[in-house]
């Protein structure tokens, strides 16, 4: 943990929402596994593919829409963080949630972005897309869904 504190990938202490969390967490303990279609699974996971984007090498404004698109989907956002790799290239990045994550990886070069988008719970990773279409505005877009942790 002190190598990632080193490199400014980890606070010092946890913000109030992280406490706030872990003060829930111990009044009350939740199942966070969803049924869904006669399936019991940790959550969903989609991996999705934005060609022909634009606004892809902003970190701030990235940072503002995968947290956006976190709280249309009912997450919790615990803290985030962007690397911008140069003035006109590309953001990796991701949202960390209570209930999992977001990330990004941006080329602005190709008009393409890769994200990454796992929320288990109540939470509908879907309506994140359309927050991320309107700031990306991609023409084309590839979906791929995954339950992950399917209890057998």
């Amino acid at each position: 943990m002190n190598a990632l504190a080193q490199l400014g990938m980890v606070s010092d202490s946890p913000s109030n929402i992280q406490s706030n969390i872990s003060s829930a967490a111990v009044e009350e303990s939740k199942d966070y596994f969803v049924e869904k279609d006669g399936m019991k699974f940790a959550g969903t996971h989609l991996l999705v593919d934005l060609w022909d984007a634009t606004n892809l090498a902003d970190p701030e404004l990235i940072d503002r829409t995968l947290r956006e698109a976190a709280v249309t989907a009912g997450a919790t956002i615990l803290h985030s963080h962007f690397h911008h790799f140069s003035p006109n290239g590309g953001v990796s990045g991701v949202v960390v949630l209570a209930e999992s994550h977001i990330s990004i990886h941006t080329w602005p070069e190709r008009n393409f972005a890769a994200v990454d988008i796992f929320m288990c719970g109540a939470c509908d990773p879907h309506l994140a897309i359309p927050v991320m279409q309107r700031t990306f505005q991609s023409g084309r877009i590839e979906l791929d869904e995954q339950r992950r942790g399917r209890v057998r």
